[in-house]
């Protein structure tokens, strides 16, 4: 199953910064049921998409949510900030257990 949803880009302030994209809360749960068996330590693998850009990472949950981190390369490859809007497509598991969607 495949998640699209629309999420401002947000800022996590720690030793160095970190940009995540929140899914929404309805998404989440829905998501956190469909990969209950990929669940490692509260993180969901995923293949995710961000414009041209295809992705692996994890997704951490906080607050009911799942957060979507975006990489320097994804960010810097797309031009996104602090603020941006952007369309997410994520398919647990990774690369290899998923199909591209290109």
């Amino acid at each position: 199953m495949d998640w699209t949803f629309d999420g401002e880009v947000i800022e996590w302030r720690g030793p160095t910064p970190y940009f995540f994209v929140p899914m929404p809360e309805p998404d989440s749960a829905d998501l956190k049921e469909e990969a209950r068996a990929l669940i490692y330590w509260g993180q969901v693998p995923v293949h995710a998409a961000i414009g041209r850009t295809e992705f692996d990472t994890a997704l951490f949950p906080r607050g009911g949510r799942y957060l979507v981190p975006l990489r320097v390369d994804v960010r810097r490859a797309e031009g996104i900030d602090v603020g941006d809007v952007v369309t997410v497509l994520l398919r647990p598991g990774r690369r290899r257990d998923a199909q591209r969607w290109r």
